[in-house]
């Protein structure tokens, strides 16, 4: 069986609801229904069962333009996804996202793009590869 391909448009990708957007065009587009902005969500895609990887052992995905997209994800948007996180105490540990706060405005966080690439290599059965 041929391995499926996937191409993601990084050019498409100016923050993190274009991200879901851009996953929701390239996985999801023969689906009645939507991914929502959750790294969790994204997680569970990348596991197979629906979308485009619904009965796939294996896909290839090329994320081209990921320079882009790497920037657009990174500690600016990061910041804004935190602080969102953040103003919302009782829902989310803010102890933990002010720690991520401080690490990320030390340079040495994860961005919100670190984290999505850690989400791909969790995932043998997706091959990623980038220009």
């Amino acid at each position: 069986m041929r391995s499926l391909s996937l191409l993601i448009d990084g050019s498409a990708i100016h923050d993190i609801a274009s991200f879901y957007a851009e996953i929701n065009r390239v996985f999801m587009a023969n689906e009645d229904w939507q991914l929502g902005p959750s790294l969790d969500a994204l997680d569970d895609l990348l596991y197979g069962g629906y979308g485009a990887l619904a009965g796939q052992a294996a896909a290839s995905v090329h994320w081209k333009e990921i320079a882009h997209s790497r920037a657009a994800l990174g500690v600016a948007a990061t910041r804004a996804w935190l602080q969102g996180k953040r103003s919302q105490p009782g829902t989310f540990n803010t102890d933990a996202i002010d720690t991520q706060l401080d690490a990320l405005e030390r340079g040495t966080g994860e961005t919100y793009f670190d984290i999505i690439m850690a989400i791909f290599a969790a995932h043998p059965n997706v091959r990623l590869t980038t220009d």
